[in-house]
């Protein structure tokens, strides 16, 4: 075991964890930061979808140990009310059925649309394929993401 100073959303947080301990679980187990949720385990379905340094990266893979010095965000981080132009888009067009992937789907798209604020239309398709919905709302997701650019623009 060892302790492990992390920047969570744009707090520090400690975690005392075996440093091979991906960060889903501290996140999860350690921290109650439950938004993050787990697939798959193999960085196959994107449910566990986090920013890292503002990229999107799957934390069921990554160790804590390689994330002191970086800042992590996740679906509590993204936006304090609810306010971020993707969750609005996701709630414009409804786009959760059962919702589990959803926290991934919509971290994925938040840190696609910072690097391609005016995606095409294969480029959101393109983007967001990655991500497993096991509903197949796959339009509605598309169809959000497109408009969360345009609130963005």
């Amino acid at each position: 075991m060892a302790t492990f100073n992390l920047s969570i959303n744009g707090k520090s947080h400690t975690v005392d964890a075996d440093s091979d301990t991906p960060l889903l679980w501290a996140l999860r187990d350690h921290l109650e930061m439950v938004g993050t949720k787990y697939g798959c385990g193999i960085g196959q379905c994107g449910a566990c979808t986090v920013h890292v340094d503002g990229n999107a990266t799957r934390s069921c893979l990554l160790p804590i140990s390689s994330l002191e010095g970086k800042e992590i965000t996740t679906i509590e981080g993204l936006s304090l009310d609810g306010s971020h132009p993707v969750q609005q888009a996701w709630k414009e067009v409804d786009v959760p059925q059962c919702g589990y992937c959803q926290a991934g789907q919509i971290m994925t798209a938040s840190a696609f649309l910072e690097t391609n604020p005016k995606p095409t239309e294969e480029e959101i398709k393109a983007a967001m394929n990655g991500n497993i919905c096991r509903c197949s709302a796959y339009n509605r997701i598309q169809k959000a993401v497109a408009i969360a650019s345009e609130k963005i623009g």
